[in-house]
């Protein structure tokens, strides 16, 4: 069983047609590498995530309300990274500890 034209003009025609089929498709995939590569270089290009995370409260002006792991995915959006010292001296002057990463226990402060 052969599904092919059996006349040249009609495959040639098929044959042109199937040429800039494959170029269109290989430009797709040169396109789909680029974005891909692009992508990449931005996650390799993403700053660390920060060791400590201090929640802010609702306006800018008011004082953190809990202290979080870095990376904790309970963390709102209000939030900045700080360097342990700060984690631990909000944790002493009463800032909560997130119930779920639980940062106090991390710090090894409170034992």
């Amino acid at each position: 069983m052969n599904d092919l034209p059996p006349d040249l003009p009609r495959l040639r025609t098929l044959e042109t047609w199937l040429a800039l089929t494959l170029d269109r498709v290989r430009q797709q995939i040169t396109e789909a590498e680029r974005r891909e590569q692009e992508r990449q270089r931005g996650i390799d290009a993403r700053p660390p995530a920060p060791e400590w995370i201090l929640e802010q409260g609702l306006n800018r002006d008011s004082p953190p309300v809990t202290v979080h792991e870095g990376g904790c995915h309970m963390a709102g959006k209000r939030w900045k990274g700080v360097p342990r010292d700060v984690a631990v001296r909000a944790l002493t002057e009463g800032v909560q500890a997130c119930g779920h990463c639980r940062p106090d226990t991390l710090l090894g402060i409170f034992d």
